[in-house]
């Protein structure tokens, strides 16, 4: 007998989907921010949470830091620990979007692979959104100055440098910071919203 013999999901007893999205007035999704860091992926992702809550939306940001200080607080770069980062990450958006939340995601991402794994944990609610910089203009933004301690070698492993970013394949969205404003980037994720199916009940 193992573990998994002991575990009896409640699924079939509790609330379904469609009872927490009549409830909420709009449909569970997970806008899957991706890029490097300094992109904008959070900055995007606060803004689009206050404007959806300024509409009388529930929304949820699940930021790739917050995560590192408290749930995935025991994980590290390695590719391993990356993996189950974004596994555990995928597994809560899942939750919160099948109970009708708008989770926004901000997560740098940086393997094709990792966005695959997110895909196929969440499903059909999943968007993956890919938030475009270069590494030029994100060393020189350095909004938290990782670049100037990965230029010192403080920081090992760093994405787009140590380790390497591959841009995503099919991105549902693509919001290219460097020839947008904020506003215009912003304006872009919202209209992505609402165009989908998820953006209406």
């Amino acid at each position: 007998m193992t573990s998994q013999d002991n575990i009896h999901p409640e699924f079939s007893r509790q609330l379904g989907r469609e009872d927490k999205q009549s409830l909420l007035g709009q449909r569970g999704v997970v806008l899957w921010l991706c890029g490097l860091s300094g992109s904008g992926k959070s900055t995007m992702a606060n803004a689009l949470e206050r404007a959806l809550h300024d509409e009388g939306k529930y929304a949820v940001i699940l930021d790739g830091d917050n995560l590192r200080s408290g749930l995935n607080g025991d994980l590290g770069f390695s590719d391993e620990d990356r993996h189950e980062n974004i596994r555990r990450t995928a597994e809560v958006a899942k939750i919160l979007s099948s109970n009708g939340a708008i989770v926004i995601l901000s997560l740098i991402t940086p393997q094709e692979e990792n966005r695959a794994q997110a895909r196929e944990i969440i499903g059909e609610s999943y968007r993956e959104i890919f938030i475009k910089a270069d590494f030029e203009t994100c060393q020189q933004r350095d909004v938290k100055g990782l670049y100037a301690k990965q230029a010192k070698g403080e920081i090992k492993n760093f994405t787009g440098a140590g380790s390497s970013f591959q841009e995503p394949v099919s991105p549902d969205l693509v919001i290219d910071t460097d020839a947008l404003t904020e506003a215009e980037s912003l304006q872009k994720l919202i209209e992505f919203y609402r165009s989908t199916d998820h953006g209406k009940l």
